[in-house]
């Protein structure tokens, strides 16, 4: 056992890599290691950083151990994110090391940001005064050290005559501390009022707070009802106890506007944290996190693995959301971890959304976590009126895809010069294109996908593996010019038939693939915001917490598009993201409108939605599931088998299933091909395990790996426990 004392000899890492155990390197003398320091050691030929773990150290030779290398002036990683790391590998299945990876993303912060040379006012006087020289010595007043070009700057001077100040010994070199990557969140800026159910369910939030221990809220309102108002009650509870805090967010496009509605209420931004963040400031918001001096991060899932000094918080917004769902190395939902880190830290967790997940409704109502409900929107805004477009009855015009009813109420919109919103959760311009004279479909050559066709860029396009190609003239198979015909819609396409409608709209499209990326995106959605557009057509992002002031109407082109996958979630997913895209409109308090064109309009689904009666889907989804016996009320994962052929992929499924334990409350299905077969060149066989609630799932499935055949050549084994996706 690693001891707080320089004297040990031995001391366990990990390391990140697939490593299933921490592995022993001796500590030279005079070095000084405890659980959780961040060390340097080598791993084969490499360098490569690992954390000091707990344990025992293996009993090896001491001869043959490797030494570390160097213990970086950092903070140790502290004893409740090791046991997080450790619950997480278990859990999911994952080696230790590959979870703690995701810990130790930032290396360049593993050490101390330098200080910055600045200057400081000294008691000489300069030879001569200037005007120039006058608004300096002013500026500088009050003996505080400035960078060289920030003094300049708040003078409103050239940087040589800050040199000659210097030169004459007006100012001395001094050396400062690293700059905040943000100023701290005051709790008391700009408290909001709030309305009375708000403020029931703020009071409800403050005081798991206060109580200083777990537990989990769901925060359960109606788009538009505010709830990131009333969650933010809480982060100021938390902060007045000196606590950090971690917003989870499930799209880096809504990141700035929430950034903007953080600083109005604290007077200060959040960290942030996500892909799309430069190197160099994601070392130095690790660091600074590490350090405590970051006090609120707001970022994507992978924040969850961000090591806090102080942690005390932690909110999910739109927790119902799939992007919480990682499914590559370590397949883990953030969501779920976030309640596990919870749990693990003491500390309270606040879950939020308009459409909540079934597990989490269940665990409300079966009293595991407090529930607060707003039902209305803030300062009494209607929710959209909302009618469903029978397309048997209302057709769109030969080769169209809107329905009469639907156009007629986006020119009764633009004529009011409001806003329209057209969703299909469909990118490019069509999901299938063909040759009219053999048949010939363009699929993926890689995959077992069609090309999509992407018309504003000329290429198809394969959206699981990225593989592209520009779109021919003519057929390959036959040979015939301009007989390929685009079968189906897609965005593209459906702003095409908008524009020929609507000629004099001023129109945006909106999709995860918008050339200029995130943030052409963000411009694109401040210029919605700003009444810059007429009509909007988007993808499921549009769907995601957006406000549109303007946004009268809500078209949904294609409402039946998530019920027909096989997924055990589809009516669940299809609900959440109907809903919450046609909760773009009236957010502001105009009459708005919700159209969603279906050939179903008796689906339980759009019975609810067009209904307003959440309650009564709720109520029959989560009977079905429990008759099902399907999460939350037992138990399933997948176990994804991938070679490079299809005889390797198929036959290592069937070993495994060969190798699976007697159980009486699991089961295992198939092995069967994965509906998507072909992935990225690799064939797929997908195992299903279900079982009872309290089955042993992860006991179950490591004897199954175990007895079964090991991976060898070119197979690939996936473990996804609680799988969301069934592709």
């Amino acid at each position: 056992m690693i001891e707080d004392s320089p004297f040990v000899a031995a001391a366990p890492v990990l390391v990140p890599m697939p490593a299933e155990r921490p592995y022993t390197y001796a500590v030279p003398a005079g070095m000084h290691v405890v659980p959780g320091s961040i060390v340097r050691v080598p791993l084969g030929p490499r360098q490569v950083a690992g954390i000091v773990w707990d344990g025992a150290v293996e009993k090896v030779d001491a001869r043959k151990l490797r030494p570390i290398e160097q213990v970086f002036d950092c903070p140790p990683i502290n004893r409740a994110m090791r046991r997080f790391v450790d619950w997480v590998a278990q859990y999911t299945l994952s080696p230790p090391g590959m979870v703690a990876r995701m810990l130790l993303r930032a290396p360049e912060a593993f050490d101390p940001e330098p200080w910055i040379e600045g200057l400081q006012r000294t008691l000489i006087a300069p030879d001569r005064m200037t005007g120039a020289r006058e608004r300096v010595l002013e500026t500088a007043e009050g003996g505080l050290a400035w960078t060289r070009s920030g003094l300049a700057h708040a003078a409103g001077v050239s940087s040589t005559v800050i040199d000659g100040l210097k030169a004459q010994g007006v100012f001395e070199t001094v050396m400062i501390p690293p700059r905040p990557v943000v100023a701290a969140p005051d709790p008391g800026y700009a408290v909001p009022e709030l309305m009375p159910d708000q403020s029931d369910a703020a009071l409800m939030l403050r005081a798991n707070v206060a109580a200083g221990v777990f537990n989990v809220a769901l925060l359960d309102g109606v788009t538009g009802s505010g709830k990131t108002e009333v969650y933010f009650e809480a982060v100021a509870a938390a902060l007045d106890q000196g606590k950090q805090v971690l917003i989870l967010l499930p799209e880096i496009a809504l990141t700035h506007a929430f950034l903007e509605r953080f600083q109005q209420r604290f007077g200060a931004k959040p960290g942030e944290w996500h892909s799309d963040l430069p190197p160099r400031m994601r070392e130095r918001v690790w660091r600074q996190v590490a350090e405590g001096g970051v006090r609120v991060v707001a970022g994507a899932r992978s924040a969850l693995f961000l090591p806090f000094k102080e942690l005390g918080l932690i909110i999910v917004d739109e927790e119902h959301d799939p992007a919480y769902k990682q499914e590559d190395r370590v397949f883990y939902n953030a969501r779920d971890m976030a309640v596990v880190r919870g749990h693990i830290g003491s500390f309270p967790v606040v879950l939020a959304s308009a459409t909540p997940s079934v597990e989490s409704r269940v665990n409300a109502q079966q009293g595991r976590y407090s529930r607060a409900v707003l039902a209305a929107r803030f300062a009494e805004a209607a929710l959209p009126h909302l009618k469903a477009i029978d397309m048997r009855r209302a057709p769109p015009a030969r080769g169209g895809f809107l329905s009469p009813v639907l156009l007629d109420h986006m020119r009764q919109t633009l004529e009011r010069k409001e806003q329209s919103l057209l969703f299909l959760n469909r990118r490019g311009y069509a999901p299938l294109t063909l040759c009219r004279v053999c048949g010939h479909r363009f699929g993926c050559p890689v995959c077992s996908a069609w090309l999509v066709e992407h018309r504003f860029r000329g290429q198809l396009v394969c959206h699981h593996c990225g593989h592209n190609e520009r779109r021919p003239e003519a057929c390959p198979e036959c040979g015939t010019l301009d007989h390929l015909v685009a079968c189906g819609p897609g965005v593209e396409r459906i702003a095409e038939e908008v524009v020929a409608h609507f000629p004099d709209a001023r129109t945006i499209v909106l999709s995860s693939d918008l050339m200029g990326g995130v943030r052409r995106l963000r411009l694109e959605l401040e210029a919605i915001a700003n009444g810059e557009a007429d009509i909007v057509i988007g993808t499921q992002l549009v769907a995601k917490g957006h406000n549109f002031p303007n946004m009268t109407l809500v078209g949904v082109v294609d409402a039946d598009l998530g019920l027909a996958n096989g997924d055990p979630r589809a009516a669940e997913r299809t609900f959440q993201l109907l809903s919450q895209v046609t909760g773009r409109a009236g957010r502001t308090g105009k009459k708005s409108l919700g159209l969603l064109q279906t050939f179903q309009p008796d689906h339980p689904v759009m019975r609810a939605i067009v209904s307003g009666d959440a309650e009564a889907f709720y109520e029959r989804e989560i009977a079905e599931r429990e008759r099902a016996a399907l999460p939350p009320f037992g138990r399933l994962a997948g176990v994804i088998v991938s070679a490079v052929t299809r005889a390797e992929a198929e036959g290592h499924a069937r070993g495994l299933r060969r190798a699976a334990p007697e159980a009486s409350d699991l089961f295992v299905l198939g092995p069967a091909e994965a509906p998507l077969s072909l992935l990225g060149g690799r064939h797929r066989f997908r195992l299903l395990i279900q079982g009872e609630k309290r089955a042993d799932m992860q006991g179950f499935i490591r004897a199954m790996l175990a007895n079964g055949p090991k991976p060898r050549g070119s197979v690939r084994v996936q473990v996804d426990i609680d799988p969301q996706s069934f592709l």
